[in-house]
């Protein structure tokens, strides 16, 4: 039985619609005045966003995970991050574009998409200023020891002055930050480590994309010499093979017993359970964490009640411009797929 190019009589069939094709086989999008997106997110408010501009898209909120499969038979783009399950293209036969919330999209299926038609772009970029100045803020809040004096103000306890010189608050002049995943978020960040007068080294990929402000830049390979001269270990990467657990046992056994590790990436770049242990050894000091393997993180995790670990929920990427960012990177790539265009701003499939 042949297929209809009709997008409504495909859905009513219990058939995956089409993807209407162009001349050189790119998928297209309905016109403007028939397009609908569906945004679905908890908190950010995408529609109204997309309303407020008066652009003429058809665009819709869907707030739970629950109400998605049904709401997402009708949408041909879709904005979406942590919702987001590949079975979900099983119900969402119009659907031709996906507008990733996040830089991050290893939540998706890339092959599958590819096979469905669907083409896939990521947030990057979107919240570099927000994560960077939280990573520096991570780092400025284990220096100065403000998640103890915060414990101590909730305890209207008024701590005196520190003898031990390890235990006192530090200042950040000459000490040495190791950044892992000198990108965009990595490179703004060594850029507010130098205006604090530290030595910036950076790991990346690839060292002949520029050192970004840092004061070197070197690969991956080159972690394991590079860990012990760091007091502070950032990490800003994404999450690849590559990069997941690339800071494990081995690695944090490597850095000094005075080092701080900052993670703004992925819970799974950390070995989660090798870190408990370092920081119940001793090993490294302490440890800032926006994100965890699990999340939310579990009620029994150790992390949660360790005094030298400083937890703050994945908000580094929080801003209150997130949906006119978002919304900027999706309207510029509508208007790329309505012209015809391969390339996408920030293209994944």
């Amino acid at each position: 039985m042949a297929r209809s190019n009709n997008s409504a009589l495909d859905h009513r069939a219990g058939l995956p619609a089409s993807p209407v094709l162009t001349k050189k086989g790119l998928t297209m999008l309905p016109p403007k005045n028939d397009v609908t997106v569906c945004c679905a997110h908890p908190a950010y408010q995408m529609h109204n966003e997309i309303a407020g501009r008066k652009t003429g898209i058809r665009s819709f909120q869907v707030h739970s995970r629950e109400e998605l499969p049904e709401r997402l038979q009708d949408a041909d783009v879709l904005v979406i991050s942590g919702f987001w399950r590949n079975d979900l293209l099983e119900v969402a036969p119009k659907l031709k574009f996906i507008q990733s919330i996040g830089a991050g999209t290893d939540q998706f299926d890339r092959d599958l998409l590819r096979q469905r038609g669907v083409r896939l772009a990521s947030a990057q970029g979107v919240n570099e200023r927000a994560v960077s100045q939280h990573a520096m803020a991570l780092i400025l809040a284990m220096a100065r020891r403000l998640p103890e004096a915060r414990d101590n103000q909730a305890k209207h306890a008024w701590r005196g002055m520190i003898s031990d010189l390890d235990r006192r608050e530090d200042e950040l002049t000459g000490k040495t930050l190791l950044i892992i995943g000198l990108g965009r978020i990595g490179g703004r960040l060594a850029g507010l480590a130098k205006a604090f007068d530290m030595e910036v080294i950076g790991v990346r990929r690839d060292p002949a994309a520029g050192a970004n402000r840092a004061d070197s830049v070197h690969r991956f390979d080159r972690l394991p010499e590079l860990l012990p001269r760091a007091d502070f270990v950032a990490l800003t990467c994404p999450l690849t093979p590559e990069t997941q657990n690339i800071i494990d046992a081995v690695g944090l056994a490597r850095m000094k017993p005075s080092a701080v590790l900052v993670n703004a990436a992925r819970g799974r770049c950390v070995d989660e359970a090798a870190l408990v242990e370092a920081l119940r050894q001793g090993q490294i000091s302490g440890a800032a964490l926006d994100v965890t393997v699990e999340e939310p993180l579990a009620p029994g995790s150790p992390l949660w009640d360790m005094p030298n670990v400083f937890i703050t929920p994945h908000t580094a990427g929080e801003t209150r411009r997130y949906e006119a960012n978002v919304v900027d990177i999706l309207v510029e790539n509508l208007e790329r797929l309505w012209r015809g265009e391969a390339a996408l701003r920030n293209q994944i499939v």
